[in-house]
Protein backbone atom coordinates (compact mmCIF):
# COMPACT_ATOMS: atom_id res chain seq x y z
CA UNK A 1 0.00 0.00 0.00
CA UNK A 2 2.85 2.19 0.53
CA UNK A 3 3.56 4.50 -2.39
CA UNK A 4 7.04 5.18 -1.33
CA UNK A 5 10.20 3.23 -1.86
CA UNK A 6 11.54 1.14 0.94
CA UNK A 7 15.20 2.37 0.05
CA UNK A 8 14.07 6.25 -0.08
CA UNK A 9 11.43 5.81 2.76
CA UNK A 10 14.45 4.30 5.06
CA UNK A 11 16.52 7.43 4.66
CA UNK A 12 13.14 9.61 5.07
CA UNK A 13 13.12 7.72 8.40
CA UNK A 14 16.61 7.96 9.72
CA UNK A 15 16.51 11.73 8.64
CA UNK A 16 13.80 12.14 10.69
CA UNK A 17 16.03 10.28 13.72
CA UNK A 18 18.19 12.74 13.21
CA UNK A 19 19.46 14.82 16.72
CA UNK A 20 18.05 18.72 15.33
CA UNK A 21 16.58 17.80 12.23
CA UNK A 22 13.05 18.32 12.65
CA UNK A 23 10.21 18.85 9.94
CA UNK A 24 11.37 22.10 8.56
CA UNK A 25 14.58 21.02 8.48
CA UNK A 26 14.01 18.29 6.98
CA UNK A 27 12.00 19.41 4.30
CA UNK A 28 15.04 21.81 3.19
CA UNK A 29 17.25 19.12 3.50
CA UNK A 30 15.36 16.76 0.89
CA UNK A 31 14.63 19.66 -1.25
CA UNK A 32 18.27 20.37 -1.50
CA UNK A 33 19.75 16.63 -1.67
CA UNK A 34 16.65 14.61 -3.05
CA UNK A 35 19.13 11.24 -3.42
CA UNK A 36 18.99 10.74 0.21
CA UNK A 37 21.23 7.80 0.28
CA UNK A 38 24.25 10.26 -0.51
CA UNK A 39 24.30 11.51 2.50
CA UNK A 40 23.82 9.16 4.73
CA UNK A 41 26.77 6.80 3.01
CA UNK A 42 29.14 9.56 2.29
CA UNK A 43 32.88 9.72 3.42
CA UNK A 44 32.88 13.12 4.18
CA UNK A 45 29.68 15.48 5.33
CA UNK A 46 31.60 18.38 3.71
CA UNK A 47 30.79 18.28 0.45
CA UNK A 48 27.12 19.00 1.88
CA UNK A 49 25.50 22.41 2.76
CA UNK A 50 22.26 23.51 3.04
CA UNK A 51 20.56 27.71 4.15
CA UNK A 52 19.30 27.18 7.46
CA UNK A 53 20.63 23.78 8.20
CA UNK A 54 23.97 23.55 11.30
CA UNK A 55 27.36 21.85 9.39
CA UNK A 56 26.55 19.44 12.36
CA UNK A 57 23.89 18.22 11.15
CA UNK A 58 25.21 16.37 8.51
CA UNK A 59 27.84 15.23 10.45
CA UNK A 60 25.23 13.21 12.41
CA UNK A 61 23.44 12.33 9.23
CA UNK A 62 26.81 10.82 7.80
CA UNK A 63 27.59 9.42 11.63
CA UNK A 64 24.07 7.78 11.57
CA UNK A 65 24.07 3.58 12.48
CA UNK A 66 20.53 3.17 13.87
CA UNK A 67 19.24 1.56 10.48
CA UNK A 68 17.88 -1.81 12.43
CA UNK A 69 15.50 0.55 13.86
CA UNK A 70 14.51 1.85 10.48
CA UNK A 71 14.28 -1.47 9.33
CA UNK A 72 11.87 -2.76 11.95
CA UNK A 73 9.80 0.63 11.45
CA UNK A 74 8.96 -0.38 7.59
CA UNK A 75 8.19 -4.02 8.11
CA UNK A 76 5.42 -2.47 10.51
CA UNK A 77 4.44 -0.66 7.67
CA UNK A 78 4.38 -2.98 5.01
CA UNK A 79 2.70 -5.47 7.27
CA UNK A 80 0.08 -3.21 8.74
CA UNK A 81 -0.69 -1.27 5.19
CA UNK A 82 0.31 1.42 6.75
CA UNK A 83 0.67 5.03 4.13
CA UNK A 84 3.70 6.85 4.54
CA UNK A 85 3.72 10.30 2.65
CA UNK A 86 6.40 12.96 2.35
CA UNK A 87 5.92 16.52 2.21
CA UNK A 88 6.80 16.79 -1.43
CA UNK A 89 4.24 13.92 -2.49
CA UNK A 90 1.03 14.65 -4.85
CA UNK A 91 -1.23 12.60 -2.42
CA UNK A 92 -0.07 15.45 0.68
CA UNK A 93 -3.04 17.69 1.76
CA UNK A 94 -3.27 20.45 0.02
CA UNK A 95 -4.31 22.50 3.41
CA UNK A 96 -1.52 21.55 5.15
CA UNK A 97 1.01 21.80 2.92
CA UNK A 98 0.15 25.82 3.17
CA UNK A 99 1.18 25.31 7.01
CA UNK A 100 4.61 26.49 7.26
CA UNK A 101 5.45 24.12 10.00
CA UNK A 102 3.56 21.02 8.04
CA UNK A 103 5.08 17.64 8.95
CA UNK A 104 7.56 16.03 6.77
CA UNK A 105 6.64 12.71 7.08
CA UNK A 106 2.76 11.07 7.39
CA UNK A 107 1.53 7.90 8.14
CA UNK A 108 -2.00 7.02 7.65
CA UNK A 109 -4.35 3.89 7.48
CA UNK A 110 -7.86 3.47 6.14
CA UNK A 111 -9.21 5.34 3.46
CA UNK A 112 -7.43 8.57 3.48
CA UNK A 113 -7.91 10.85 0.78
CA UNK A 114 -7.78 14.62 0.69
CA UNK A 115 -8.86 15.39 -2.90
CA UNK A 116 -12.10 16.91 -0.72
CA UNK A 117 -10.54 19.77 0.73
CA UNK A 118 -14.12 20.46 2.37
CA UNK A 119 -12.69 19.67 5.96
CA UNK A 120 -13.99 21.08 9.18
CA UNK A 121 -12.25 19.78 12.68
CA UNK A 122 -14.25 19.52 15.69
CA UNK A 123 -12.04 19.98 19.31
CA UNK A 124 -13.33 21.10 22.50
CA UNK A 125 -13.04 19.47 26.36
CA UNK A 126 -12.31 15.89 27.07
CA UNK A 127 -15.90 17.03 29.55
CA UNK A 128 -18.09 17.70 27.15
CA UNK A 129 -21.56 18.41 28.49
CA UNK A 130 -24.94 17.27 27.04
CA UNK A 131 -25.08 20.82 25.43
CA UNK A 132 -21.94 20.14 23.50
CA UNK A 133 -23.17 16.49 22.73
CA UNK A 134 -26.73 17.80 21.43
CA UNK A 135 -25.17 20.20 19.41
CA UNK A 136 -22.69 17.92 17.58
CA UNK A 137 -25.63 15.51 16.73
CA UNK A 138 -27.51 18.66 15.46
CA UNK A 139 -24.84 19.59 13.32
CA UNK A 140 -24.12 16.80 11.73
CA UNK A 141 -27.43 16.20 10.91
CA UNK A 142 -27.67 19.49 9.28
CA UNK A 143 -24.35 19.75 7.60
CA UNK A 144 -24.37 15.94 6.13
CA UNK A 145 -26.13 17.52 3.01
CA UNK A 146 -22.43 19.44 2.30
CA UNK A 147 -20.52 16.34 2.55
CA UNK A 148 -17.74 17.52 4.52
CA UNK A 149 -14.85 15.98 6.22
CA UNK A 150 -14.74 15.57 9.87
CA UNK A 151 -11.35 15.62 11.45
CA UNK A 152 -10.77 15.68 15.50
CA UNK A 153 -8.17 14.09 17.46
CA UNK A 154 -9.91 10.76 19.14
CA UNK A 155 -9.76 12.13 22.77
CA UNK A 156 -12.35 11.52 25.29
CA UNK A 157 -14.89 14.23 24.73
CA UNK A 158 -15.97 16.50 22.32
CA UNK A 159 -13.21 14.75 19.98
CA UNK A 160 -14.85 11.10 20.29
CA UNK A 161 -18.77 12.46 19.98
CA UNK A 162 -17.53 14.20 16.55
CA UNK A 163 -16.48 11.37 14.84
CA UNK A 164 -19.01 9.37 16.10
CA UNK A 165 -21.68 12.02 14.99
CA UNK A 166 -20.02 12.17 11.56
CA UNK A 167 -20.25 8.34 10.98
CA UNK A 168 -23.97 7.71 12.73
CA UNK A 169 -24.11 10.37 9.19
CA UNK A 170 -22.26 8.81 6.45
CA UNK A 171 -19.92 11.30 7.08
CA UNK A 172 -15.46 10.67 6.13
CA UNK A 173 -13.73 10.98 9.35
CA UNK A 174 -10.10 11.13 10.38
CA UNK A 175 -8.48 10.72 13.78
CA UNK A 176 -4.76 12.41 14.22
CA UNK A 177 -3.38 10.52 16.77
CA UNK A 178 -0.05 11.98 18.95
CA UNK A 179 1.53 8.32 19.06
CA UNK A 180 2.36 6.00 16.29
CA UNK A 181 -0.62 3.85 14.40
CA UNK A 182 0.95 0.82 16.77
CA UNK A 183 -1.64 2.30 19.79
CA UNK A 184 -4.51 3.62 20.57
CA UNK A 185 -4.83 6.18 23.01
CA UNK A 186 -7.19 6.12 25.04
CA UNK A 187 -7.10 2.63 25.03
CA UNK A 188 -10.80 2.47 25.97
CA UNK A 189 -11.34 3.87 22.25
CA UNK A 190 -9.85 0.80 20.67
CA UNK A 191 -13.79 -0.62 20.23
CA UNK A 192 -14.26 2.18 17.73
CA UNK A 193 -10.85 1.72 15.93
CA UNK A 194 -12.55 -0.56 13.17
CA UNK A 195 -15.51 1.61 12.75
CA UNK A 196 -13.20 4.67 12.10
CA UNK A 197 -10.95 2.73 8.81
CA UNK A 198 -14.27 2.06 7.90
CA UNK A 199 -15.49 5.55 7.39
CA UNK A 200 -11.76 7.43 6.97
CA UNK A 201 -8.55 6.84 8.67
CA UNK A 202 -6.13 7.28 11.08
CA UNK A 203 -3.23 10.10 10.24
CA UNK A 204 -0.27 10.48 12.51
CA UNK A 205 3.27 12.08 12.27
CA UNK A 206 4.66 9.94 14.58
CA UNK A 207 6.76 6.46 14.03
CA UNK A 208 6.16 3.48 16.17
CA UNK A 209 9.45 3.89 17.91
CA UNK A 210 8.59 8.36 19.01
CA UNK A 211 8.22 8.35 22.48
CA UNK A 212 4.81 8.89 23.69
CA UNK A 213 4.90 12.27 25.48
CA UNK A 214 2.55 15.00 26.37
CA UNK A 215 4.10 17.68 23.74
CA UNK A 216 3.17 15.61 20.83
CA UNK A 217 -0.70 16.57 21.55
CA UNK A 218 0.27 20.23 20.50
CA UNK A 219 1.87 18.39 17.61
CA UNK A 220 -1.24 16.57 16.68
CA UNK A 221 -3.43 19.90 17.64
CA UNK A 222 -1.09 22.05 14.89
CA UNK A 223 -1.99 19.05 11.87
CA UNK A 224 -5.99 18.97 13.51
CA UNK A 225 -5.53 22.43 12.59
CA UNK A 226 -3.92 22.92 9.52
CA UNK A 227 -5.84 19.77 7.73
CA UNK A 228 -9.22 22.18 7.66
CA UNK A 229 -10.68 24.46 6.46
CA UNK A 230 -12.42 25.93 9.93
CA UNK A 231 -11.42 24.38 13.65
CA UNK A 232 -14.72 24.64 15.37
CA UNK A 233 -14.49 24.65 19.22
CA UNK A 234 -17.32 23.22 21.09
CA UNK A 235 -17.03 23.26 24.71
CA UNK A 236 -13.63 24.65 26.47
CA UNK A 237 -12.54 25.83 29.79
CA UNK A 238 -10.69 28.65 29.79
CA UNK A 239 -7.30 27.35 29.82
CA UNK A 240 -8.46 24.29 27.99
CA UNK A 241 -5.77 22.25 25.71
CA UNK A 242 -8.55 22.84 22.70
CA UNK A 243 -7.33 26.66 22.73
CA UNK A 244 -3.92 25.36 21.22
CA UNK A 245 -6.04 24.34 17.82
CA UNK A 246 -7.66 27.34 17.83
CA UNK A 247 -4.92 29.50 17.50
CA UNK A 248 -3.18 27.55 15.44
CA UNK A 249 -5.85 27.52 13.24
CA UNK A 250 -5.63 31.45 13.49
CA UNK A 251 -2.15 31.54 12.65
CA UNK A 252 -2.63 29.52 9.69
CA UNK A 253 -5.32 32.21 8.56
CA UNK A 254 -7.97 29.84 8.66
CA UNK A 255 -11.80 30.19 10.27
CA UNK A 256 -12.44 29.36 13.90
CA UNK A 257 -15.64 29.39 15.44
CA UNK A 258 -16.48 29.00 18.78
CA UNK A 259 -20.06 27.58 20.28
CA UNK A 260 -21.00 29.82 22.88
CA UNK A 261 -22.90 29.31 26.53
CA UNK A 262 -23.59 30.86 29.91
CA UNK A 263 -20.86 32.94 31.69
CA UNK A 264 -20.86 30.43 34.40
CA UNK A 265 -20.70 27.51 32.50
CA UNK A 266 -17.53 26.33 33.21
CA UNK A 267 -17.06 24.60 29.60
CA UNK A 268 -18.03 27.65 27.92
CA UNK A 269 -15.71 30.06 29.30
CA UNK A 270 -12.93 29.29 26.66
CA UNK A 271 -15.05 29.68 24.04
CA UNK A 272 -17.15 32.35 25.19
CA UNK A 273 -13.02 34.06 25.32
CA UNK A 274 -12.53 33.26 21.95
CA UNK A 275 -15.43 35.03 20.75
CA UNK A 276 -14.97 38.02 22.49
CA UNK A 277 -11.98 38.33 21.98
CA UNK A 278 -12.18 38.39 18.36
CA UNK A 279 -10.41 34.72 17.83
CA UNK A 280 -13.26 33.11 17.04
CA UNK A 281 -16.72 33.60 14.62
CA UNK A 282 -20.04 32.93 16.56
CA UNK A 283 -21.35 29.63 15.65
CA UNK A 284 -24.82 29.04 16.49
CA UNK A 285 -25.58 26.65 13.70
CA UNK A 286 -25.13 24.76 10.42
CA UNK A 287 -26.30 28.89 8.69
CA UNK A 288 -23.15 30.09 10.56
CA UNK A 289 -20.43 27.95 9.05
CA UNK A 290 -21.72 27.72 5.95
CA UNK A 291 -22.22 31.26 5.42
CA UNK A 292 -18.27 32.13 6.37
CA UNK A 293 -17.27 29.42 4.41
CA UNK A 294 -19.25 30.04 1.07
CA UNK A 295 -20.78 26.62 1.16
CA UNK A 296 -24.61 27.94 0.71
CA UNK A 297 -23.38 30.54 -2.21
CA UNK A 298 -21.67 27.11 -3.59
CA UNK A 299 -24.96 25.29 -3.38
CA UNK A 300 -27.27 27.51 -4.55
CA UNK A 301 -25.26 27.56 -7.78
CA UNK A 302 -25.12 23.79 -8.41
CA UNK A 303 -29.32 24.02 -7.55
CA UNK A 304 -29.63 26.48 -9.90
CA UNK A 305 -27.52 24.79 -12.60
CA UNK A 306 -29.67 21.94 -11.40
CA UNK A 307 -33.31 23.73 -12.00
CA UNK A 308 -31.79 25.04 -15.51
CA UNK A 309 -31.34 21.81 -17.04
CA UNK A 310 -33.64 21.45 -20.24
CA UNK A 311 -34.55 18.75 -21.88
CA UNK A 312 -32.94 18.86 -25.70
CA UNK A 313 -36.31 18.47 -27.81
CA UNK A 314 -37.90 21.91 -26.78
CA UNK A 315 -39.38 23.80 -29.29
CA UNK A 316 -38.00 27.28 -30.10
CA UNK A 317 -40.98 28.86 -28.69
CA UNK A 318 -41.40 26.79 -25.41
CA UNK A 319 -37.15 27.80 -25.37
CA UNK A 320 -38.37 30.87 -25.55
CA UNK A 321 -40.95 30.88 -22.90
CA UNK A 322 -39.04 28.88 -20.37
CA UNK A 323 -36.01 31.37 -21.03
CA UNK A 324 -38.14 34.72 -19.99
CA UNK A 325 -39.73 33.20 -17.30
CA UNK A 326 -35.82 32.23 -15.86
CA UNK A 327 -34.95 35.79 -16.14
CA UNK A 328 -37.76 37.49 -14.93
CA UNK A 329 -39.39 35.26 -12.55
CA UNK A 330 -43.62 34.98 -12.44
CA UNK A 331 -45.41 36.56 -14.90
CA UNK A 332 -48.98 37.11 -15.85
CA UNK A 333 -50.07 35.25 -19.14
CA UNK A 334 -50.44 38.77 -21.31
CA UNK A 335 -47.11 39.95 -20.28
CA UNK A 336 -45.55 36.58 -21.68
CA UNK A 337 -47.52 36.84 -24.73
CA UNK A 338 -46.63 40.69 -25.09
CA UNK A 339 -42.82 39.93 -24.69
CA UNK A 340 -41.93 36.98 -26.23
CA UNK A 341 -44.59 38.03 -29.47
CA UNK A 342 -46.50 35.01 -28.98
CA UNK A 343 -50.08 35.27 -29.65
CA UNK A 344 -52.09 34.15 -25.97
CA UNK A 345 -54.04 31.24 -27.99
CA UNK A 346 -50.59 29.67 -28.91
CA UNK A 347 -48.82 30.69 -25.78
CA UNK A 348 -51.91 28.86 -23.76
CA UNK A 349 -50.97 25.49 -25.30
CA UNK A 350 -47.38 25.89 -24.46
CA UNK A 351 -47.84 27.10 -21.39
CA UNK A 352 -49.87 24.00 -20.80
CA UNK A 353 -47.34 21.61 -22.43
CA UNK A 354 -44.62 23.02 -20.34
CA UNK A 355 -46.72 22.57 -17.46
CA UNK A 356 -47.63 18.73 -18.44
CA UNK A 357 -43.66 18.58 -18.54
CA UNK A 358 -43.26 19.22 -14.95
CA UNK A 359 -41.26 22.50 -16.16
CA UNK A 360 -43.34 25.71 -15.08
CA UNK A 361 -46.35 25.94 -12.20
CA UNK A 362 -49.41 27.96 -12.70
CA UNK A 363 -50.35 30.40 -10.03
CA UNK A 364 -53.29 32.23 -8.90
CA UNK A 365 -54.28 34.97 -11.15
CA UNK A 366 -53.02 33.46 -14.44
CA UNK A 367 -49.59 33.96 -13.45
CA UNK A 368 -46.53 31.31 -14.45
CA UNK A 369 -43.60 30.42 -13.33
CA UNK A 370 -40.35 28.44 -13.66
CA UNK A 371 -40.27 24.80 -11.09
CA UNK A 372 -37.48 25.33 -9.44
Amino acid sequence: MNSLSDDFLKYCLALMNIEGVGSIIARKIVQKHENLSELFLSKSSGEFHCEGVPKVVFDRIRNFTDFDLIEKEIRFINDNNIHVTTFFDEQYPSNLKECYDAPFLLFSKGTVDFTNDRIISLVGTRNVTSYGIGFIKELMQEIATYNPIIVSGYAYGVDIQAHLAAIENDLETFAVLGHGLDQTYPKIHKKYNNLILEHGGFISEFATYDVFKKENFIKRNRIVAGLSKATLVIESAIKGGSLSTAKFANDYNRDVFALPGRNSDLYSAGCNFLIKTNQANLLTSVDDLVYYLNWDIEKKEMQNMKSFLLPDDLTKEELLVVNFLKDNGAEILDVIALQTVIPVYKLSAILLNLELRNLINPLPGKLFELKK
